[in-house]
């Protein structure tokens, strides 16, 4: 898997996942949770939820944050509370990139998530693993960059995610 600054295309997404797999077979009793984070109120924010649904919609069991039933700020603290004792959990987000050119790239990590860092939230660091997709450029009000954000570029990105999952997991 090549990497550029640390980021990954849509077509290097089952060469990472296949790590993960590698990693999760360490202890295969412990079940792999999908915590997808987002709102389906923001275009640049859906891509977590858009992705949970997907891998719920698969038979996933273990999906924390669909269309239906977003895991958004105001929900993040009691919904991470749903984590199975023990569970691997890999953290599925948008994020905003530094530059143009990082736009519809993943960072994609063994680490830990760190959500709405681009928006300037304070929410704590989740994951084993980490998926942010860079669905646009920071702008001078994050928020509103998030809100006009091109909803085909992050279904797009969603989909990306969801069928590299689906390949490998």
């Amino acid at each position: 898997m090549t990497q550029a600054n640390g980021k990954i295309t849509g077509a290097e997404l089952p060469a990472f996942f296949a790590t993960v797999k590698d990693k999760i077979k360490e202890a295969p009793e412990r079940p792999l949770v999908f915590l997808c984070i987002g709102t389906d109120r923001s275009t640049g924010d859906a891509l977590g939820p858009l992705v949970g649904t997907a891998l719920r919609q698969h038979g996933y069991p273990h999906v924390i944050g669909t269309m239906d039933r977003p895991l958004d700020a105001d929900s993040f603290v009691l919904r991470t509370k749903e984590i199975p004792d023990g569970a691997w959990v890999l953290a599925i987000d948008a994020c905003l990139g530094k530059t143009a050119e990082s736009v519809g790239l993943y960072q994609a990590e063994h680490a830990p998530l760190q959500p709405a860092y681009s928006v300037g939230g304070k929410l704590p660091p989740v994951g084993d693993f980490s998926v942010a997709a860079i669905v646009n450029r920071m702008g001078l009000k994050p928020y509103w960059t998030l809100q006009t954000t091109s909803l085909y570029r992050v279904m797009k990105m969603a989909d990306e995610i969801a069928a590299a999952i689906r390949l490998t997991l």
